[in-house]
């Protein structure tokens, strides 16, 4: 039991961290996309992703926490390390929301300004995940090759998250805004395309230990289901949002929305298989930085009771907002 509860645990935060980067993934992903609609499509935008603001952000308060009390020398290494694109993530999550909040309240003259802060904030917050994930694949090295892998990241991440909210505002909204939720996701297809390629490349190139555990045999065959579903999806995704505006009017929303899902998922394990059981690379390993076994059997308790409830709530809000969204009020 004492091996086991440092996986139950990172299993945790890493399932945590997935889900908040699909689902905040696309909250972010509509604020990168308001500037390119009309006001009123602004106002629908907002609205698709008002319900959900809360849950969604849920998951890294809940990733971070585990970090925080299940493996606090990793923790103090990680944050140190990322203190800067944490401080500007912050900065950006704080911007949005503050954002998000006034513009529903601001008269015509003062919205287009709220309007252009939550695109920055959501530009500061998307770019600032990808510096630290960028970072921490390349073990929180500071080289100069690092950096660069990390900016390549940072402006990667931004394109997967503009198809993730572009295809949410397909499961979301109707006729014009629908057709041009097909259209934005499929510009940001390219550009995701080429980044997700780069940094499959550059990633095995910055860390020769990922390097040696993808590419030796006999796991090398093992792990080809991994890139294989992942071209399959983006192929997928490709085709679904080729079609013309009758044919995409009649397709599923949820169809497309699951391709850069599943893209989300595959880059998930694989992150998973490159690091595992280090929890930062390099330098330590999950039993190394977990806290003390008494200390993870008490936090174990807190965090059954904790995650179906969080579960359960996020699964309420989406039922009860399944339908298409409409212009925002707080009247």
């Amino acid at each position: 039991m004492e091996a086991l509860l440092p996986i139950i645990f990172v299993a945790i935060m890493g399932l945590a961290l997935l889900l908040y980067v699909i689902l905040d993934g696309y909250d972010l992903g509509v604020g990168l996309l308001l500037p390119l609609a009309s006001d009123k499509e602004k106002d629908v935008m907002i609205a698709s992703i008002g319900p959900f603001w809360d849950a969604n952000e849920t998951w890294i308060v809940l990733g971070v926490g585990v970090l925080l009390i299940a493996f606090p020398a990793a923790h103090g290494i990680i944050l140190t390390s990322l203190y800067v694109p944490a401080t500007v993530m912050l900065l950006g999550l704080i911007l949005r929301g503050v954002a998000f909040n006034f513009r529903v309240k601001a008269g015509s003259h003062r919205k287009a300004m709220w309007n252009q802060l939550f695109f920055v904030g959501s530009l500061l917050a998307s770019t600032a995940q990808g510096w630290m994930l960028g970072s921490y694949i390349t073990g929180l090295e500071h080289t100069q090759l690092n950096m660069v892998f990390s900016i390549l990241i940072a402006l990667c991440l931004p394109a997967l998250y503009c198809v993730l909210g572009a295809s949410w505002l397909m499961i979301k909204t109707e006729d014009e805004l629908f057709l041009k939720a097909a259209v934005w996701a499929k510009k940001s297809l390219s550009p995701m395309a080429v980044g997700l390629l780069l940094v499959s490349i550059a990633t095995p190139l910055v860390s020769q230990v990922i390097a040696d555990r993808w590419f030796q045999l006999p796991q090398f065959i093992g792990l080809l289901p991994i890139p294989i579903a992942s071209v399959i999806a983006l192929s997928l995704l490709y085709v679904l949002l080729s079609r013309t505006p009758e044919q995409l009017l009649m397709t599923n929303p949820w169809m497309i929305f699951m391709c850069p899902v599943i893209i989300c998922v595959m880059a998930a394990l694989g992150l998973a298989y490159s690091i595992f059981p280090d929890i930062i690379i390099g330098q330590l390993t999950i039993w190394e930085a977990a806290a003390h076994t008494s200390s993870l059997k008490f936090t174990f308790v807190g965090v059954v009771i904790a995650l179906p409830c969080i579960f359960v709530y996020t699964i309420f809000v989406y039922r009860v907002f399944s339908g298409k969204a409409s212009e925002l009020t707080y009247d």
